[in-house]
């Protein structure tokens, strides 16, 4: 569990290494004990019809990479705005990439149906059941016509 000390550590962690990294659009999202630098091209501003690729580089606190074979992971897309009861559009199969500096993080290939904004939430669970606690991150996407 965070106290407070250490999601201040995290957050400045994670801003020196944006800050070392190139300027490229990326999100940031923490639940629990793990960080996700998100993107999605091209420069977080896919069109309808296109395919486009999502990928997610997970961190566990303290730096530690979790790779696509260390955690169950799914990616649901929901229409926004969401309800309790709505139901995901598209459940994309997540496969391990490599992009930048990272290294067989979770991507996906995406084609959305309709202009508009769409929630992405990625959540997931240690393969080994002990590494992490279970996560839940959500992202919103502005698709264009």
């Amino acid at each position: 569990m965070f106290n407070l000390n250490s999601a201040k550590n995290l957050s400045l962690l994670l801003f020196s290494t944006l800050l070392t990294t190139p300027v490229i659009a990326h999100n940031v999202e923490i639940s629990n004990e793990v960080a996700a630098t998100f993107h999605i091209t091209p420069n977080h501003n896919p069109s309808v019809g296109n395919k486009t690729q999502a990928w997610f580089a997970l961190t566990l606190r303290g730096g530690k990479n979790i790779p696509l074979s260390e955690c169950n992971c799914a990616l649901n897309i929901y229409p926004v705005p969401r309800t309790a009861d709505t139901q995901p559009i598209l459940q994309p199969e997540l496969k391990a990439i490599n992009v930048e500096k990272y290294q067989e993080i979770p991507g996906a290939d995406i084609v959305f149906p309709t202009a508009g904004s769409y929630e992405l939430e990625l959540s997931g669970t240690a393969k080994d059941e002990t590494s992490f606690a279970p996560f839940e991150l959500t992202y919103t996407v502005n698709v264009r016509p």
